[in-house]
This record gives structure tokens, C-alpha cells and sequence, in this order.
């Protein structure tokens, strides 16, 4: 009796500390507080949060306490959610199940937690994108070259996708370990303002003294140069009036065949390919005279212009030599006191003019659109315009432009010079629609230079110029960081 009464009483006061205590299987956010009371459960639970989150950044480690992420454990809700669960019959019933090894096992208590998106994002850009992550570096000019160097391909931490790995992990007692998901960065593509640095390196390397005035467009994004440079002194403002030399016949086309039905007729389709093609002034004359006017084609031409908004390219006079000229044109471009290329009186223009007019063709082409279809409405059509690049393209004379261009590039381009009376050439004009990869432009660059210009090394500057561009719209493949 005295050794039942003894073993129960040994019973009862082992009964009594599991009672005050956790049960048997009782867990806190996957935390086993089996047989612990309050403080120790707490305190082993803080414990293994409070374990840091190890991120790797390949093969950077950094270790982030649960803190930078704003997490906070709702213990005490924890804690009362898991003493209910504690043993639930009266003392003695209780006791009486604990000697039959009846005792019930207590269910899991799920984590609750909070933690803060914003925290964590800051943190990660803070502490872990502005110490690991590298840069794109876009393309730049090469030194002493025309041409832009490579880009540098980048990294960095997909935040988004990182985010939910850190949280699972700040939420896991035991599998706190992200290697941290890390994503390419192609290079942005080189600044417009990059090319301008290169085109003035391309002419200083040239040592040209003499007035050159470029305007680039990028047809996909709308963006443009536009800039006229005169060494030593620097640049001047755009705008400036030039000799237009048979960069005129590309108006004249575009008069034409604005009065021809389509496709145009036999004759009038081998005159304009004379006149682009081989450049043959006759074949403008001949064309003027049959289409519009005997007599006043070039005002026609002028006229037409004008209804486009092109009040700086203007035609006076025919090409044939004692042509009269039929009228005196002021302009904004000409009438500047700054700067003077001497430009014909029968025949000027501006490189922003040509540029836009080009932009004209390629919208109408294209996409049906510009201004040449509003302003013509049925008469120049965008088959019409397919056609003006057609004949544009048949231009093919390996030189300036077109020489600094890969094998095969398509361009639609016209260009022009002329030997004055001096027996000098002191202006040069070319331009075209370039079709590249990368982005199709217009590129119009016009010379001058008051002595007189050597056509040679002149070719191979504006060339070069035209490998720039070219370039900047189609920049070498990318390389790895080192």
C-alpha cells in the first residue's frame, strides 16, 4: 500500500510540471516547445528567428538580420493560441489519462509574423544592389577611331523575384539560406550627344578648317542632331543656306511625280532615273519642261516647297548654262550676317531642310503618313513615295555617305557638288536614307569652305563621319564585365 501510494505520489508531481508546462508535440512557428512553460518557449522561438538570413551574391555572402526585412514575431498571440492547447481535462482527469499514457499530443501553432516589403526592398538596394550590383556601362566613343567602343553587359538583383525567396526564408526556422537571383543587364544604347562628341573628333582628326553642318534623325525614335561646326571658333547655330547643287532634284522629284499618274509613264520614269542616277541636269530640265513648264518648272518646284514649309530650299533658274533666273529668293538662311557659304542665287537649301524632306518620303513610304500624302492628298500616295526611295536607291557611287557604310547597307541618297567659276568645288552636300539593323536614320552633311575644298580627303572624312553614325545606330556586341 505505502509503494502504490508512493509511485502515485511520484506520478502526481510529475504530472504536475508537464501540466503547468507545453505538452507532449507542442510546436511554435515549426518550433518544438514540448514540456517548456511560457518564458522558455518564448524565448527558444526568438531564438531561432533571430537566426540572420545568409544571402549570396555569387560568391558574396552577407548575412541579414530579420530586422532590416521588419520582421516581428506575434508571440504573444503564438503563445495564447498554444496554451489553449495545453492539457484541457480537470487536474485529476487529466491525471488519470497520464497514468494510462492517454496523454493527447498537441497540434503545430503556425507562425505569425509581420514583415515589411518596403524595408526589405530598401535594405537590398541599399546594402546589397549598391555594394554588388554592376553597372551596363553604354557604348562610348573609341579614342582616336569612328567608331563607339562596345558596351559593358551588367547585373543586378531581380528584386521581385528575390523578395518572396527572403521572405520564405525569414518565415523558416530552419532553411534561412537565398542565393540571391541575379539578372543581365543589357547596355542602354549610346547618347546622341556621344555621337556629336565623335563626328567633331572624326572632323578635328581630319584637321578640316572649313564649315560643316550635319543633321541626323533617328526614324524609330524621333530623336535628332542637328549641329553646324567651324574650327577653331566651335559651333554656330543650324540653319545655314548652301549651294544646293543637285540635292535639288529630289524636290523636282517629288514635283513630278505629284502630277504623274502611277506608275509614271516609260519616258518620264527614264528621265527621273537620269536625273537621280547619274545626276544628269538635262534630264531635270527636260523633266521640268514637259511636266510643269517651259518656262517657270523651277518656280513650280519652289512653289511646292513652300505649300511643304520649306521656305530655306528654293530653285530659280533651270540647269542649262545662260539660264535665266526667274526670281530672287530671301530666306532666314540666307539672310543671316553670322556666316555666308556664298550659296547660287538660282539654287540653295539647308541640311535641316533636306533631312526633314528625306523624313517626308520615309514617313509617306513607310507608313503612309508625313506630310507629303496631307498636303497632296491623292497625288502623292505611298506607293508614290515607295517609289521616290526606289529611285533614291539606284544612287550608287561608292563615295562619301555610302563609302563609310557596310557591304549591302541599303541607302536611298542623293548628293551634290559643282565646280564654280573659279575652277573650285567649295561645297559639298550629300545625304540619304540609310536602312541599318539597329534603326533606319537620315544623314545629311554639308561642307564648305571658302579656298576651296580637295574632294579626296574630304570624301574620306564624311566617310567617316557616315561609319560614326552608322555605328552609334549598330554598336558593337556587347562584352562581359571583367
Amino acid at each position: 500500500m505505502f509503494a502504490a501510494l508512493l509511485i502515485t505520489g511520484i506520478q502526481l508531481v510529475n504530472y504536475a510540471r508537464i501540466y503547468a508546462n507545453f505538452p507532449a508535440g507542442a510546436q511554435i512557428g515549426g518550433i518544438s516547445v514540448a514540456y517548456l512553460n511560457y518564458n522558455s518557449a518564448q524565448q527558444r522561438v526568438r531564438e531561432a528567428y533571430d537566426i540572420p538570413v545568409e544571402l549570396r551574391y555569387d560568391d558574396n555572402v552577407i548575412h541579414m538580420q530579420p530586422e532590416d526585412a521588419g520582421f516581428t514575431l506575434h508571440m504573444d498571440a503564438m503563445l495564447q493560441e498554444a496554451g489553449a492547447q495545453k492539457i484541457s481535462p480537470p487536474f485529476l482527469a487529466g491525471f488519470w489519462n497520464f497514468l494510462w499514457n492517454r496523454m493527447p499530443q498537441a497540434a503545430s501553432v503556425p507562425l505569425q509574423a509581420n514583415i515589411s516589403e518596403e524595408r526589405l526592398r530598401l535594405y537590398l538596394q541599399q546594402e546589397i544592389c549598391a555594394r554588388y550590383d554592376t553597372p551596363a556601362v553604354a557604348p562610348v566613343p573609341a579614342p582616336g577611331m569612328t567608331s563607339f567602343k562596345p558596351g559593358v553587359i551588367g547585373h543586378q538583383v531581380d528584386l521581385d523575384a528575390a523578395v518572396p525567396l527572403i521572405e520564405a526564408a525569414l518565415r523558416s526556422p530552419n532553411k534561412r539560406v537565398v542565393k540571391l537571383p541575379i539578372e543581365t543587364v543589357e547596355p542602354p544604347p549610346p547618347l546622341m550627344e556621344n555621337l556629336k562628341v565623335l563626328i567633331r573628333q572624326t572632323i578635328d582628326l581630319a584637321r578640316f578648317d572649313g564649315l560643316t553642318e550635319i543633321y541626323i534623325l533617328d526614324l524609330e525614335k524621333r530623336e535628332e542632331l542637328s549641329f553646324a561646326y567651324l574650327p577653331p571658333g566651335g559651333e554656330l547655330p543650324t540653319g545655314i543656306a548652301f549651294n544646293g547643287a543637285s540635292a535639288i532634284k529630289i524636290p523636282i522629284m517629288i514635283s513630278i511625280l505629284r502630277r504623274q499618274p502611277e506608275p509614271p509613264g516609260d519616258d518620264i520614269d527614264q528621265l527621273i532615273q537620269l536625273m537621280i542616277k547619274q545626276s544628269e541636269n538635262t534630264a531635270a530640265d527636260a523633266l521640268m519642261a514637259r511636266v510643269l513648264d517651259r518656262n517657270l518648272g523651277p518656280i513650280y518646284i519652289t512653289d511646292d516647297l513652300q505649300r511643304m514649309g520649306f521656305e530655306n530650299t528654293f530653285l530659280a533658274g533651270n540647269f542649262y548654262i545662260g539660264a535665266p533666273l526667274l526670281r530672287r529668293y530671301r530666306t532666314p538662311a540666307n539672310t543671316r550676317d553670322d556666316i555666308s557659304t556664298d550659296p547660287d542665287v538660282y539654287n540653295q537649301t539647308t541640311p535641316v531642310d533636306m533631312g526633314m524632306l528625306l523624313d517626308d518620303i520615309y514617313q509617306c513610304a513607310n507608313h503612309g503618313g508625313g506630310s507629303l500624302p496631307l498636303i497632296f492628298p491623292d497625288e502623292i500616295t505611298q506607293v508614290k513615295c515607295q517609289r521616290m526611295i526606289d529611285y533614291l536607291a539606284l544612287n550608287r557611287i561608292s563615295l562619301l555617305i555610302q563609302a563609310g557604310l557596310p557591304e549591302g547597307t541599303r541607302l536611298a541618297t542623293k548628293h551634290g557638288w559643282i565646280i564654280e567659276y573659279d575652277g573650285l568645288l567649295h561645297a559639298i552636300g550629300d545625304m540619304g536614307i540609310v536602312f541599318s539593323p539597329g534603326s533606319d536614320y537620315v544623314m545629311v552633311i554639308f561642307l564648305y569652305r571658302q579656298v576651296g575644298l580637295i574632294f579626296d580627303p574630304v570624301n574620306v572624312m564624311v566617310s567617316n563621319i557616315s561609319h560614326a553614325t552608322y555605328s552609334y545606330f549598330n554598336p558593337p556586341t556587347p562584352i562581359a564585365r571583367d
